[in-house]
């Protein structure tokens, strides 16, 4: 299991929180367990489904136009 850390910026747009919470929004299709937060969302679960749910958070971002993503990932317990 590994834990993924990520935030989604966009870049260039007066609706930012829209292309956000659509990001987010393509995580419920994927089966993977994630906590929103203030600035950042916590992804868990095996590696496909979290390398997979950032692709999926990443392609519906970028539909907007461009985008910036941070992601920390981590293996460890806790």
């Amino acid at each position: 299991m590994i834990t993924a850390e990520v935030s989604v910026y966009p870049l260039k747009t007066s609706d930012a929180s829209n292309v956000i919470t659509n990001s987010i929004n393509s995580l419920s299709n994927v089966g993977v367990e994630y906590s929103v937060g203030s600035i950042s969302t916590r992804l868990h679960g095996n590696e496909e489904q979290v390398w997979n749910s950032l692709k999926d958070m990443f392609q519906n971002a970028q539909n907007s136009g461009e985008v910036s993503m941070v992601v920390t990932i981590t293996n460890a317990a806790g």
